[in-house]
């Protein structure tokens, strides 16, 4: 599964229209997010995402989780957002 990487200065229209872009390809998306700015525009897509996939008949769930991942060498802890339809 591909992860979608979320920055706080991303745009949360942009990142849900992703989100349900992906979800209708594959079923399932992960994002990734590291930082408290990052998870709340990750949080905004989400609720977005669910609006746009919503009329199809499709409602969602949100597993958060820990992964490690490298950045330059160095190991930080992102949060996991698996998002998928119930």
């Amino acid at each position: 599964m591909d992860a979608l990487k979320v920055s706080a200065k991303s745009n949360p229209n942009a990142v849900a229209g992703a989100i349900a872009g992906v979800l209708r390809e594959k079923g399932s998306v992960e994002i990734q997010a590291i930082g408290a700015g990052a998870l709340n525009q990750s949080i905004k897509a989400v609720a977005i995402a669910r609006g746009f996939v919503a009329p199809a008949g499709m409602d969602l769930i949100c597993i958060p989780a820990f992964t490690d991942i490298m950045i330059d060498g160095e190991e930080r802890t992102a949060i996991k957002l698996i998002i998928e339809p119930r």
